[in-house]
């Protein structure tokens, strides 16, 4: 039997991210944002949810652009680390021993150390309430060689990501690949 828990933010994974942008001076800023995930295929689009509040919310609008840098689980303290702190108030960069790398293709940094990133550009921005949601076409997407495969696609057990479980407030790596997808179900097609 289940057992009802209201309406709470529960789903698992969320992505652990840690996006990049400028502010309007040309300061390079990181925070970690945990609401996000793949919204378009065509054009290629991932959508990042942030509040008002935060300093990243107002380089999104002013630059129109943003990185998202996923952390292998080797920089999940300093993932943690953005989230904690503003960067109104810091240097996150400089705090947690990370390089800044100007984006080759959008106006946002991104972190030379993470395995993957993203650039991405302003598509839309969608007020939900207490959080706004960015909509960014995927422009670049750069991976370290180290993370591919033989389709020189990044492979998830090399990138290493982490994931956070929100109702627990805690990170968790991926486990083992369970099979292949659009395949292990055929058996259930055919019958």
């Amino acid at each position: 039997m289940k057992k009802s828990l209201g309406a709470k933010i529960i789903v698992f994974p969320t992505p652990v991210w840690v996006i990049g942008t400028y502010d309007t001076q040309g300061k390079p800023n990181i925070a970690a944002v945990a609401w996000g995930g793949v919204c378009c295929s065509q054009p290629p689009c991932l959508a990042i949810s942030l509040r008002k509040a935060t300093y990243s919310h107002g380089n999104i609008v002013a630059r129109k652009a943003f990185t998202i840098n996923v952390p292998s689980e080797d920089y999940v303290e300093q993932a943690d680390y953005c989230g904690l702190v503003s960067g109104r108030n810091v240097d996150k960069f400089a705090a947690a021993g990370l390089t800044a790398i100007r984006g080759e293709v959008v106006d946002a940094p991104y972190i030379a150390e993470f395995p993957l990133i993203i650039e991405c550009k302003l598509l839309h921005t969608i007020e939900l309430g207490l959080h706004t949601q960015f909509v960014g076409e995927i422009m670049e997407v750069k991976a370290e060689e180290t993370t591919l495969g033989e389709s020189a696609t990044p492979l998830a057990n090399k990138v290493k990501p982490v994931i956070f479980a929100p109702e627990e407030h805690a990170y968790y790596s991926l486990g083992p690949c369970l099979g292949p997808a659009f395949t292990l179900g055929k058996k259930l097609k055919e019958k």
